[in-house]
């Protein structure tokens, strides 16, 4: 089941611990710093899955989500979106925009991998969200 992951955030240190804890299960994890970045490197890698934060410069996560799921080329890509807005009203709302999953930071690595997998198994993967 490992696949080929496009983590997306503006802190670099997030980044890195996505790779880190990623890696090891056996995913191909490529990163981009902002929404735009990611845009392009989706439409040139088409990514198994992206990890995709919110707050964001140039583009946020909730419109790329909307780009991809616009484009039919993308919108089969499951979209897990990884931010530090919390409660059910900006689950509801990340949702709304196109996420497959929504979870908030912190959050736990278990959870991180175990979210990453559901999604990877296809479209019987339900939503999950950490609220």
């Amino acid at each position: 089941m490992p696949g080929k992951i496009l983590a997306v955030d503006d802190d670099p240190d997030q980044l890195e611990v996505l790779d880190l804890l990623l890696t090891p299960s056996g995913f191909t994890v490529d990163t981009a710093a902002n929404g735009l970045e990611a845009l392009d490197k989706v439409a040139r890698c088409r990514p198994d899955l992206i990890v995709l934060d919110v707050s964001m410069p140039k583009m946020n996560g909730f419109a790329v989500c909307e780009q991809l799921q616009a484009d039919p080329a993308t919108a089969a890509i499951p979209i897990l979106m990884l931010t530090g807005f919390h409660g059910h009203f900006a689950e509801l709302n990340g949702l709304a925009h196109g996420a497959s999953a929504y979870l908030t930071k912190p959050y736990k690595s278990e959870e991180l991998i175990a979210t990453v997998r559901q999604l990877l198994r296809g479209p019987e993967a339900t939503s999950q969200s950490s609220s």
